[in-house]
């Protein structure tokens, strides 16, 4: 169910309507704004815009190294259950042959 929440950045108030958990969006608008701080604090004699931007490309920096640092963890998850599947074979695979082999 859609509801509106009221936010604050940068001391300027928002109404953003959303599905998702008053809560978790106003986390997100407290990292944003914190963001916003920070690259205020960068440069000092920027305005809004600038900081905006100077922000985004912070967040945007952020999500690409998670991606990245993401992806190396899922190939090495891939390998491992794939090296676990592998021995499962095998334990299956001499379990059926010991079977028939006592069944003959």
């Amino acid at each position: 169910m859609s509801r509106v929440v009221q936010i604050d950045i940068q001391g300027q108030g928002y109404a953003v309507r959303s599905d998702l958990d008053p809560a978790y969006i106003a986390e997100l608008a407290a990292y944003v704004d914190e963001k916003m701080h920070q690259a205020a604090s960068e440069i000092p004699s920027a305005d809004s815009l600038r900081i905006c931007v100077i922000a985004a490309l912070n967040l945007a920096d952020e999500l690409f190294r998670a991606r990245s640092s993401g992806a190396g963890i899922e190939s090495q998850v891939l390998a491992r259950t794939a090296d676990i599947e592998r021995i499962v074979d095998a334990v299956l695979g001499d379990a059926a042959a010991s079977a028939i082999a006592a069944n003959q």
